[in-house]
């Protein structure tokens, strides 16, 4: 009986142990660099997918958001910046917030405070 309860804590303890060394942050992919909320949909807006430059000064990127309503929107967004490994920049940028005229465009812009900056995530929210 005591062997057995020692396998288990040993288990739980290996468990334990796995589940704090994994990261926090969602690793950036190619298919995955524009996330939107489902209420963003249901409002109306729909976006481009950002347009990432790499220069040797700053990495910036770009995206067209448009509202498809008769109505404006208030967009809330951040861009999230990864480095060559595809592990994300600290410290975040802070979250910025747009109004998209009814039926019309914008273009949201972002440059990353980091030099090796090599992927650009944006996230939208309302």
């Amino acid at each position: 009986m005591q062997r057995g309860r020692k396998a288990v804590l040993a288990l739980t303890l290996a468990m334990f142990l796995a589940g704090c060394s994994s990261r926090p942050a969602i690793p950036v992919s190619d298919e995955q660099t524009l996330v939107m909320e489902s209420s963003v949909l249901a409002a109306g807006i729909t976006a481009e997918a950002p347009s990432l430059t790499v220069s040797e000064i700053q990495p910036s990127a770009s995206s067209r958001l448009y509202n498809e309503r008769n109505q404006p929107v208030t967009i809330h967004y951040r861009f999230y910046w990864y480095d060559v490994r595809g592990l994300e920049m600290h410290p975040l940028e802070a979250p910025r917030s747009v109004i998209i005229p009814a039926n019309s465009s914008v273009t949201l812009y972002g440059s990353a405070n980091y030099l090796g900056a090599h992927k650009v995530r944006l996230y939208l929210y309302l």
